[in-house]
């Protein structure tokens, strides 16, 4: 296997799949207001919802569809599984903190 294969970019810029990394749904709106999304038929409600609620989810599509499983797809995925398991023990913290507060 080649090594550039790992490295290989299509039609999403570089400056997305780094930005993305950290802040999703800033670089979706970037790249949407752009006018970069629309090769991946993005339009209407539906990926606006998306965006608004799971961002990581809709990177991980347009990766997918632009690059398939490559090195970039498996970084954003390694990144939105560490962001989704540490915001259920920040959610659980809170929550414990709350209840001794009160009682």
């Amino acid at each position: 296997m080649d090594v550039q294969f790992w490295w290989t970019i299509h039609t999403l810029p570089l400056w997305f799949l780094v930005f993305s990394l950290f802040l999703p749904r800033l670089a979706l709106l970037v790249y949407w207001l752009d006018g970069q999304a629309l090769p991946f038929h993005i339009h209407g409600w539906l990926p606006v919802v998306i965006a608004v609620l799971v961002p990581r989810l809709l990177v991980l599509y347009l990766i997918y569809m632009d690059q398939g499983i490559s090195f970039w797809f498996v970084v954003h995925l390694i990144a939105a599984l560490v962001v989704w398991a540490s915001g259920g023990r920040y959610q659980t913290r809170k929550r414990l903190e709350r209840q001794r507060a009160i009682g």
